[in-house]
């Protein structure tokens, strides 16, 4: 039957079905229109229209299973009001209220919510193409024949997490649904000058993907293909591209307009309207009649009228420092494991690697994803042996793509997985930098989802191997809240640490100096054993000075200390960065009166500052000399041989720790 601008086939769907679509679609849409009323009385601060593209969330979200997690945007209303989201609660959400998602750390739709399976998007908007991988991994390794639905607009395919996402999604062969609603601008930017292809369903094809092209305000189509889709999925798993050609009548936001949109546009498709147009479907079908439908709105009303009122009569939020603070992390109690067993001496390298393979013996659903890490046993050989023991589902190689597969850890973390990320070395991580610092350090304190998470770092100099392989980067990670950052240097806290990081249900990087990992042997417990995190080690005692370093750095402190036995020093080696043992240092520092921080790291804006700025403020009454911080030159580190050895602080650190000692 035809109606209005749609020929709506009903594909066997019954009247109950249709009525749901319709309803599922008006309430979204009443919703939005009191919210446009709001704005104006600055009673919210933004809002993101959707109107004009309820058919797709609708149908999407009718299509899966209620246990199957949906990615939605900022334009997707439909999805957390067909999956049946309390209105009080998403009204305190924009409101800023705490019975909110986010406790007013965040607006609009930056949220997720586990009790309805749905994992909201951050301003990035590429990430979550990754996180809807592994969520969708999650699920094919636990046999559950579910699908994932991720959307995203068709600006946001411009960016490369799209093309990471969906080439990991076809490479590994992942239940992922990638729904991109084409509504002709990215913000003011039309598609011509987004992408130079058709359409953009004809990318699967570059992906080895299957892809289809919807009518996005037609919600017969959108139901029952998505719907024939998803089935088909849950059985054959893979992903499928799935184009969406709609339009949204109002502005990118509120505040921007629509002046940029030709009128002649806008008209044409104001006409496309999916719910005037099913609207006048159902009248003509003698589904739904006049009484019916104003009966159904005034319900819809009433409830968002109630609901408003009870957000508006909840309390303001009263700030407080504590609360503040005690959500960046997880809590957690970390159980420390002695080893029943003996020692032996072994390498920094085996170290890890026995740390390793012991956690994954312990959590067999453990996973370890990384580059070349599978067959050939990782760039350093680390997880060599690996697949033969626990099998490639859970030692998988990746494509290069540090972006998608550190997303990828943050889906599965949401799916009740646990995964190590090797970085080939700690220099690749710029190219995931965005959802380490953005999505992962951020999560629980937005919404209460811990990311659960070790990203391994090889890092550090003296080898040799130049600006892009040498980098000791732990100061990009350790001024951001949320974050935890671990650096040992010896092979027993290598070993007891990672185990603790594996433990440990936040986000970990975990930095292991590559200069170390065959030069440095130690007695280590055969068996697994654990460390405390954020406990820092004296590894000497002495009275004149005390010396902070961690990495090979400690090595190089050691060493010098050695030459000068005349020098009596507390050497602390501080094991983790973030959280940071600040009571080890004062303690040290009262006692000894002097301090100097060697550092690998340049030396502006290096952790060994921050240290420094912490003695002066808490311990400056005990000092009997400035503060001094040792570290690299400020510049790239070189590859020649002899200009990283005048790069390195080691060479310099001896003269430095004499003439603080004269002062």
């Amino acid at each position: 039957m035809t109606s209005g601008q749609f020929n709506y086939q009903n594909h066997n769907l019954d009247n109950v079905i249709l009525l749901a679509l319709y309803k599922n679609m008006l309430k979204p849409r009443l919703v939005e229109e009191k919210m446009l009323v709001l704005l104006r009385q600055g009673k919210i601060s933004k809002w993101f229209s959707g109107i004009g593209q309820e058919a797709i969330s609708v149908g999407v979200t009718m299509a899966l299973n209620s246990n199957e997690y949906i990615l939605p945007m900022h334009r997707n209303l439909g999805v957390f009001t067909t999956r049946e989201i309390p209105l009080s609660q998403l009204f305190a959400q924009w409101q800023g209220k705490a019975s909110g998602f986010t406790k007013g750390r965040d607006r609009s739709f930056h949220f997720g919510t586990q009790d309805y399976k749905i994992i909201g998007m951050i301003s990035h908007l590429g990430p979550q193409l990754g996180v809807a991988d592994g969520i969708a991994l999650a699920s094919k390794l636990k046999n559950k024949n579910e699908v994932t639905a991720v959307f995203t607009g068709e600006g946001g395919t411009s960016e490369g997490d799209f093309h990471e996402a969906l080439n990991v999604a076809s490479v590994w062969e992942l239940p992922v649904l990638f729904c991109v609603e084409n509504n002709g601008y990215g913000l003011s930017t039309p598609t011509n000058q987004q992408y130079n292809c058709e359409n953009i369903a004809d990318r699967g094809l570059g992906y080895g993907m299957e892809s289809h092209i919807i009518d996005g305000n037609n919600i017969i189509e959108v139901y029952s293909k998505m719907n024939t889709i998803a089935e088909s999925v849950r059985q054959n798993p893979r992903p499928v591209l799935i184009e969406f050609k709609t339009f949204r009548i109002r502005g990118h936001e509120e505040a921007s307009g629509t002046k940029y949109v030709p009128n002649d546009v806008l008209d044409m498709w104001s006409e496309k309207d999916p719910i005037t147009n099913f609207e006048l479907f159902l009248r003509d079908s003698n589904i739904l009649n006049e009484e019916e439908n104003k009966r159904l709105k005034a319900d819809i009303l009433n409830e968002i009228n109630k609901h408003l009122d009870i957000a508006y009569s909840e309390d303001e939020i009263i700030p407080n420092e504590a609360n503040e603070l005690n959500d960046v992390f997880h809590s957690f109690e970390n159980k420390i494991v002695s080893s029943c067993s003996g020692f032996k001496e072994i390498r920094f390298i085996d170290a890890v690697s026995e740390g390793l393979k012991q956690s994954m013996q312990r959590d067999n659903s453990l996973v370890i994803m990384g580059q070349d890490i599978a067959e050939y046993g990782g760039a350093f050989k680390i997880t060599e042996g690996f697949i033969g023991a626990f099998g490639k589902d859970r030692i998988r190689n990746t494509p290069i793509c540090e972006s998608a597969i550190i997303e990828t850890a943050y889906g599965l973390s949401i799916a009740g997985i646990k995964s190590i990320v090797e970085m080939q070395f700690a220099d690749f991580v710029s190219s995931g930098f965005n959802p380490v610092v953005n999505l992962l350090a951020k999560s629980y304190y937005r919404w209460g989802q811990n990311a659960d998470i070790v990203i391994r770092m090889p890092c550090g100099g003296d080898v040799g191997a130049g600006p892009f392989h040498s980098q000791t980067n732990e100061a990009w990670f350790t001024k951001t809240p949320g974050l935890k950052v671990v650096y040992p240097a010896f092979p027993y806290d290598v070993k007891g640490l990672l185990a603790s990081s594996i433990n440990d249900p936040n986000p970990v990087l975990f930095f292991e100096h590559k200069g170390l990992y065959r030069s440095i042997r130690q007695e280590v417990p055969v068996d697994y054993f654990t460390l405390p995190i954020g406990k820092a080690n004296l590894v000497k005692t002495g009275k004149d000075i005390t010396v902070i370093s961690y990495g090979a750095a400690v090595h190089w402190a050691l060493e010098t200390l050695k030459k000068n036995p005349q020098i009596s020093a507390d050497v602390i080696d501080l094991r983790t960065l973030q959280p940071l043992d600040l009571e080890a240092i004062f303690n040290s520092v009262k006692k000894t009166g002097k301090a100097i921080i060697l550092q690998e790291d340049s030396l502006f804006g290096g952790i060994a500052s921050d240290i420094s700025a912490q003695i002066m403020e808490q311990c400056f009454e005990y000092l009997d000399a400035p503060v001094k911080r040792v570290a690299s030159l400020d510049t790239p580190i070189p590859f020649l041989k002899t200009l990283e050895n005048q790069y390195l602080p080691k060479n310099r650190f001896e003269a430095e720790l004499i003439a603080i000692l004269k002062y």
